[in-house]
């Protein structure tokens, strides 16, 4: 399957917001997903103010202050971001 076939408009976000311990999207076709932060170290140690300013892109979600984004390709199939680390478990 090429990138082109993977997506598509129903699959593309039309919001995206980020608690504490997940990033959420939202897609066109009525879906929600959501991962979670320490995949993606750039918003892990973001402000929430700086995770609050978003924008949707056709294929992902872009976040102007860090300089980066998440494809929903990566998310659907669970593609961490380059260095990132499970979070120490309590033991």
């Amino acid at each position: 399957m090429s990138s082109l076939e993977f997506e598509t408009e129903e699959m593309s976000p039309v919001a995206a917001e980020c608690d504490d311990h997940f990033v959420y999207v939202a897609l066109a076709d009525g879906r929600q997903i959501r991962a979670p932060l320490w995949w993606y170290p750039f918003l892990n140690n973001a402000t929430p103010i700086q995770r609050a300013n978003v924008e949707m892109q056709f294929s992902g979600v872009w976040w102007p202050d860090m300089d980066d984004g998440v494809s929903v390709k990566s998310m659907l199939l669970g593609w961490k971001a380059p260095g990132a680390k499970a979070p120490q478990q309590a033991a």
